[in-house]
C-alpha cells in the first residue's frame, strides 16, 4: 500500500472543501484534497449552478413565447421552438468551465488532489483505494444528498433534482413532490419550458420555511403560470399514476409522465466509514463548535455535513476560517446573518430575523415594507409584484433583518447582509444615497418608511 503524509487532509471537493484547500494552500499548509466525483461537488455539478442555468433557459423561452402572443413592448416573434439537448450542452459548458477553474486554482495553490472515495480509518488516517494518507488535521466536507422517499424509489419516471437538471426531453406532465425551494425552482422552470406542472406539498402552503406574506407573490405567480398546487396532500405511492391523499383522507390519482422528488437534503454521513470516529452528532448532522471543531481533536466538519443552513456560501466561509485556524490564526465562525435565496419567480431573499423571529426572541421591533409597484426600475422590468421589508429594533433602530420578494432581489442579498454585519441603523440606510432608477431604492425607501417618512409612498 502506498502511503502519503500531509498536514491537512480534506474529504470532499465541494464549495466547502475546495475553498478550505485553496486558503490552506495560500497559507503554505501542505494539503491533500480527496474527491470521489467531480470537483465543485453538488453545487457546481448538479445543484446551484446548473439549476440557475436551466432557470435562465426557461425564462428566455417563456419571454419569447410571451412576445409571440401579446407583448406590451411592441415586440413580435414567430412561435419559438426549444432544442433541450442544446440547452443542456450550454449548461454543461458552464459547469465544465467552473470545475476546470476550481482544478486550476487548486493546482496554483499547490494542493494535491486525489480522485477516489475516502475510507476513514481513524482521526489521522484515511485510505483512498490502495493509498493510505496520514494527516495532522482532518476536515470533513462531504456535503449532503437528496432525501429519498422509500415509496418513490428513484428510477424510470421517478427522478431526483440530478436527473431534472439534465433532461433528454421536456415531459408533457410533471408532478413535483415537495413545495420547498428546490421543488419550486425546478417546477417553475419546467412549466416555462412547456410542461404541465403540479406540486404536491404536505404542509398547508408552499415554501413552508418562509412566512406567508413573503411567499404570497410566489403563490400568485404559480397560479398565473398555471401550476397546480395540491397543498396538505401526502404521497401514497406510484404505479403509473401518482397516488396522493387529500386533506379529507380521499385518494387522488394524478396522471403524469415524470415525478420529481424534492423533499429536502440530508448530511452525507454514509459510505465512507465515518462511524469509526464515533463523533458527537446533532441529529443527522455532525456536531460542531464555533470553530467547526468536532468532538475529536483536530477533526473539523464544515458545510452541509454540519447541518442547517445547508448553503454553499456558509460552507465556503467555514472552510476559509478552518484553514486560517490550522495556520495558527485566531478565528471564530460568528456571522450576524447568512442570506438564504430562493430562485423562484419572483425571487425570495431572507437575511437575519423575520418579524416573527424577532418577536419570538423578545425584541420590540419596527417592521416596514416598500412595494416594488412604487419602484420605477421594477416597472421598466415589467415586474411590479413583491416588496422589500426591514425589521429593526424600536429602541435604537439597529436593523436585525431584511426580507425581499420580487424580480432580481437575489442581488439585494449583498446589501442586506452587509448592513447587518456592519450593525447599520435605519438612519444609516435611509441616509445613504441610492442610485436611481434601481431596485435597490426600495431598500432605502423601506428604511425611510420605518422611520415614518417614505418619499414615494
Amino acid at each position: 500500500m502506498q502511503s502519503l503524509n500531509t498536514t491537512l487532509l480534506i474529504i470532499g471537493g465541494g464549495p466547502g472543501g475546495y475553498v478550505t484547500a485553496i486558503r490552506a494552500g495560500q497559507l503554505g499548509i501542505p494539503t491533500i484534497l480527496v474527491e470521489g466525483q467531480s470537483l465543485g461537488g453538488t453545487c457546481l455539478n448538479i445543484g446551484c449552478i446548473p439549476s440557475k442555468a436551466l432557470i435562465h433557459v426557461a425564462e428566455q423561452f417563456h419571454q419569447t413565447q410571451h412576445h409571440n402572443q401579446h407583448s406590451a413592448l411592441g415586440i413580435s416573434v414567430s412561435a419559438p421552438t426549444l432544442d433541450i439537448t442544446k440547452s443542456v450542452e450550454w449548461k454543461d459548458g458552464i459547469v465544465d468551465r467552473l470545475t476546470t477553474g476550481v482544478a486550476a486554482l487548486l493546482k496554483k495553490n499547490k494542493v494535491q488532489v486525489i480522485n477516489g472515495w475516502a475510507k476513514v480509518i481513524d482521526g489521522k488516517t484515511v485510505d483512498v483505494g490502495d493509498t493510505r494518507i496520514q494527516c495532522e488535521h482532518l476536515v470533513l466536507a462531504t456535503g449532503s444528498t437528496s432525501v429519498n422517499l422509500p415509496i418513490l424509489p428513484i428510477g424510470g419516471p421517478i427522478i431526483s433534482s440530478t436527473e431534472a437538471l439534465a433532461p433528454k426531453s421536456v415531459p408533457k406532465r410533471l408532478v413535483v413532490v415537495g413545495g420547498g425551494y428546490i421543488g419550486l425552482e425546478l417546477g417553475i422552470a419546467y412549466r416555462k419550458l412547456g410542461a404541465e406542472v403540479s406540486v404536491v406539498e404536505a404542509q398547508d402552503r408552499i415554501l413552508p420555511a418562509y412566512d406567508a406574506e413573503l411567499t404570497q407573490p410566489v403563490h400568485d405567480a404559480l397560479k398565473q403560470l398555471g401550476v397546480k398546487l395540491y397543498l396538505k396532500h401526502s404521497v401514497q405511492g406510484f404505479d403509473g399514476t401518482l397516488q396522493v391523499r387529500d386533506p379529507e383522507g380521499e385518494t387522488l390519482n394524478l396522471e403524469t409522465d415524470q415525478v420529481l422528488v424534492a423533499v429536502g437534503r440530508k448530511p452525507n454521513t454514509q459510505g465512507w466509514n465515518l462511524e469509526v470516529l464515533n463523533l458527537d452528532m446533532n441529529g443527522s448532522a455532525i456536531k460542531i463548535d464555533s470553530r467547526c471543531q468536532t468532538s475529536m481533536r483536530n477533526v473539523y466538519a464544515i458545510g452541509d455535513l454540519s447541518g442547517e443552513p445547508m448553503l454553499a456560501h456558509r460552507a465556503m466561509a467555514q472552510g476559509e476560517m478552518v484553514a486560517e485556524l490550522i495556520s495558527g490564526k485566531t478565528r471564530e465562525f460568528n456571522p450576524t446573518a447568512i442570506a438564504a435565496v430562493c430562485f423562484t419567480d419572483p425571487e425570495l431573499v431572507v437575511v437575519g430575523q423575520t418579524p416573527d423571529e424577532a418577536k419570538a426572541a423578545g425584541l420590540d421591533c419596527i417592521v416596514a415594507s416598500f412595494p416594488f409597484a412604487a419602484n420605477g426600475r421594477a416597472m421598466t422590468l415589467e415586474s411590479k409584484s413583491g416588496f422589500v421589508r426591514v425589521v429593526a429594533r424600536r429602541d435604537n433602530h439597529v436593523i436585525v433583518g431584511w426580507q425581499a420578494v420580487g424580480v432580481g432581489v437575489s442581488e439585494l442579498s449583498t446589501a442586506f447582509a452587509q448592513s447587518l454585519e456592519m450593525g447599520a441603523r435605519l438612519e444609516d440606510i435611509g441616509g445613504t444615497i441610492h442610485a436611481h432608477p434601481t431596485l435597490g431604492e426600495a431598500v432605502q425607501e423601506a428604511a425611510l418608511r420605518a422611520l415614518g417618512h417614505a418619499l414615494h409612498l
